[in-house]
């Protein structure tokens, strides 16, 4: 059996995985650090629609990093 094939595509299912992980955190870190930067109302919903995030996942994101 030559596995070349699966190799190659287990590495790149993996640098994916990893990409999207680095990518997620990115995200998170810019939301709260917009979050942060604004009293203005509305704002939460201004996040969920340019990240496509549900505004309770939002509010959990905000909990969770203690703001």
């Amino acid at each position: 059996m030559d596995t070349t094939n699966l190799e190659r595509a287990a590495q790149r299912y993996r640098d994916a995985e990893a990409a999207l992980d680095a990518a997620r955190t990115d995200l998170q870190a810019e939301a709260l650090a917009a979050l942060d930067q604004t009293d203005e109302r509305g704002a939460q919903a201004t996040v969920a629609r340019i990240t496509g995030w549900s505004r309770e996942y939002i509010r959990k994101l905000v909990k969770k990093a203690g703001n």
